[in-house]
């Protein structure tokens, strides 16, 4: 709404205003960005000092006036001095986040190796000695600089200077970062009485080319606040963004938490990833006697239907790459022989080019969502079995190779970093801390006794080679049970085993164990109480008879008369009934945590489910139940009350 007259702003109107003053702070970042993409810029501007050796303020847009780098509207258009703040905000963030990125690049071509795609031990201990904090950091991010780095080789027939050669000067996004400005541009507040309701205050063009101050007014926004804010937040100018016609509000807010502590802890909670079950996890206690000892047999997060709709969305956006780059092709062969551009073919590309932005923003909502609802269900396990910790293997490092394309693909797919994020959040609202832990041997070693396992199939059939079901070998302990169960004993034992291990990064505040000691590894074994019962179940008289189940009772009235060429009569009285004899596909496929392991035929596995999106496949999930000790004889699965 208007504040000056009272007229109410459609909200398409709205849309544009706000992407008019988006188009010109996107502008203004340009031209700085021009300016300084450069070595020796971006150095200054991260050394966090000036010319005279003073420290430069943290806020971007103050730092970048302190060196003197200015913005500018286009020569006739007017815009306050809190637009502007917005642009070099956007700007300085921009260059700061290119500074590692730069270090990264100049250390790979410093010790650039003989084969890039097979680099030998001393070629990767130089890289690494080569970047800062290139000790720690995953071999795939080097690997992928790597690649880059190859096709501007192949392309230029030469390697490039530095990352601002390689990359060149990134595109700009369309946002107002209103955290920027202050109370004469933007302002927001929470009413009182209505705690989900806000009002966005801020000026906004009447024009796409403001030529006074006259062609700007404010506007006055209601908003809906989500109901993850909590009522006593205090709320924080939002970053705005304009897509599709709409406008979309990334609110910021501040609420007072409990501090998580870094060790101490005595029940923790472990997350092990699977590809198929996405997440397993169970809670340990850690006793006053030292020893480690699992609470109950832990749970499964599947989410075999969004999965499945996942991969059908990859193949589907897959294949129209395939035909948007056939159609530029054509396109640009069209042009080398200087012939006129065909209309149909443009037309066609056009559509092409929409329907690939609608299916990329379906997977990155999906992922979004799956993202967030793994992490939520991990953060209430931890709640609910009293946790103060939550270990999480680090697999920052894992390259998804040697599994097959389909596999590979799948396994570099996963939203693993997105669920960390939102785990790392949501456990810090209720204080419980998040700490990675290395994922060496997680899945490899027994959980109580640290025997390297056997792997199988399934438990009915231990001589088949598999990768779900695991088998102690140790004739003094002969545990097995589902693979991720054990690898989520083995990571909530190992984080409680080296809590005097855990360290704080100091820019990102992430707490992490950095590596395995194997003095505390020793120690690091779930514990297994032995099961005796002391109730006396001698036997002390015959045994009691069962009395015969009476036969069903009839109904006491005929059923009522039924169409023509259909059955007519009575039936016995049951829960059952008889016209149906197969439930529908997709809804014989429990998807919710089981006891027993189904085992499958030995014919090949055809994943019908995932191409028709009814369920995701056949194949085994389990938690682990209670099977015989005797592995001389084959394993049959025993149901559990």
């Amino acid at each position: 709404m208007e504040e000056k007259t009272g007229e109410v702003v459609p909200a398409a109107a709205l849309a544009e205003r706000v992407g008019w003053c988006a188009d010109l702070v996107a502008g203004m970042v340009v031209s700085v960005l021009t300016a300084h993409w450069n070595a020796a810029d971006v150095a200054q501007l991260a050394s966090g000092v000036d010319v005279t050796g003073r420290a430069l303020p943290s806020n971007a847009w103050m730092a970048l006036r302190r060196l003197g780098w200015n913005a500018a509207p286009p020569e006739g258009i007017k815009v306050n001095d809190r637009v502007v703040r917005m642009a070099q905000e956007q700007a300085g963030r921009t260059l700061r986040s290119v500074h590692w990125r730069a270090g990264l690049v100049a250390g790979i071509l410093k010790t650039w190796p003989g084969s890039p795609g097979r680099r030998t031990a001393a070629e990767w201990a130089a890289v690494r000695g080569a970047i800062e904090g290139g000790r720690d950091l995953p071999g795939s991010v080097l690997k992928g600089r790597t690649r880059q780095i190859l096709a501007f080789l192949k392309a230029e027939h030469r390697l490039p200077t530095d990352v601002f050669e390689l990359e060149g000067v990134p595109r700009v996004a369309r946002m107002l970062l209103l955290a920027a400005c202050d109370g004469q541009q933007a302002t927001i507040t929470r009413d009182e009485s209505k705690p989900r309701s806000a009002l966005l205050r801020l000026q906004l063009p009447v024009r796409p080319d403001p030529k006074s101050y006259r062609d700007w007014s404010w506007v006055a926004v209601p908003m809906r606040v989500p109901v993850t804010v909590p009522a006593a937040g205090a709320l924080h100018l939002p970053t705005l963004r304009v897509g599709d016609g709409r406008i979309y509000a990334d609110l910021a807010f501040t609420h007072a938490v409990p501090k998580p502590a870094r060790d101490g802890h005595t029940v923790a909670l472990g997350v092990d990833w699977g590809l198929n079950t996405l997440l397993s996890a169970g809670a340990v206690r850690l006793g006053g006697d030292g020893r480690i000892r699992a609470l109950g047999a832990g749970a499964q997060f599947r989410a075999a239907g969004v999965l499945a709709k996942q991969h059908r969305l990859r193949r589907l956006s897959e294949k129209l790459h395939t035909k948007a780059d056939q159609y530029e092709r054509l396109t640009d062969g069209r042009e080398r022989l200087q012939k006129a551009p065909d209309a149909v073919l443009e037309a066609r590309h056009t559509v092409l080019a929409q329907e690939l932005r609608r299916v990329s923003a379906r997977r990155s909502n999906l992922n979004d969502a799956l993202a967030m609802a793994a992490a939520r269900w991990a953060v209430d396990q931890a709640i609910a079995t009293g946790a103060t910790v939550i270990y999480v293997e680090d697999l920052r490092s894992m390259e998804a190779k040697g599994m097959g394309r389909s596999l590979n693909t799948r396994l570099s797919q996963q939203v693993r970093g997105a669920i960390v994020q939102h785990m790392r959040r949501l456990a810090a609202e209720v204080g419980i801390a998040l700490v990675t832990v290395p994922a060496a041997n997680t899945s490899k070693h027994c959980p109580h006794c640290l025997v390297p396992l056997r792997h199988c199939q399934t438990p009915d059939r231990p001589s088949v080679p598999g990768w779900k079901w695991a088998v102690c070998p140790n004739p003094g302990c002969r545990w097995q049970g589902d693979r991720d169960h054990g690898a989520w004993q083995r990571i909530a034992a190992r984080g409680l085993a080296h809590q005097s291990t855990t360290r704080t990064d100091t820019k990102t505040r992430h707490t992490a164990i950095p590596a395995v000691v194997d003095r505390f590894e020793a120690t690091a074994v779930i514990t297994t109480e032995p099961k005796n019962s002391r109730e006396e179940r001698s036997k002390t008289g015959p045994t009691r008879g069962k009395t015969p189940r009476p036969a069903p009772r009839r109904r006491r009235a005929p059923s009522p008369a039924r169409p023509p060429r259909s059955p007519a009569g009575q039936r016995p009285e049951g829960n059952a009934p008889t016209g149906r004899t197969r439930l529908p596909r997709a809804a014989d496929r429990n998807q919710a945590v089981h006891d027993t392991i189904s085992i499958g035929t030995r014919r090949r596995h055809n994943p019908r489910g995932a191409a028709l999106g009814a369920g995701f496949h056949f194949h085994a999930h389990a938690s682990p139940p209670r099977w015989v000790n005797n592995l001389s004889q084959p394993l049959r699965p025993t149901e559990v009350p």
